[in-house]
């Protein structure tokens, strides 16, 4: 599935520390990716429960998604987009929780 990355996510990307980033990169190649494409095809089907999946609340349109569950625990947050014609998201932010104050 096609995606970009907003400035604070790429910005948010830098700040983490690589085995950080070598587990987000894993995360969304093995489950997170696959995830997004069933869910494209069927937009009533179930995430998978270990993603904690969910919108933000107060941030219409954007969803969170758990990277990781060590403390402090990954976050990352998107939205559904098109890119040319086809269904994408755009990375907004990753970190911990500290990302909702600007999702």
């Amino acid at each position: 599935m096609k995606y970009e990355r907003t400035e604070s996510f790429k910005r948010d990307y830098r700040r983490l520390s690589a085995s950080e980033r070598d587990e987000f990169r894993r995360m969304v190649l093995e489950e997170f990716a696959p995830a997004l494409e069933r869910r494209a095809e069927d937009p009533g089907r179930a995430w998978p429960s270990r993603l904690r999946v969910k919108g933000v609340r107060g941030a219409p349109g954007v969803w969170e998604m758990t990277w990781s569950f060590a403390d402090p625990d990954g976050r990352a947050t998107w939205e559904w987009i098109k890119i040319d014609s086809e269904t994408a998201i755009r990375w907004r932010r990753i970190g911990t929780h500290a990302i909702f104050a600007e999702p």
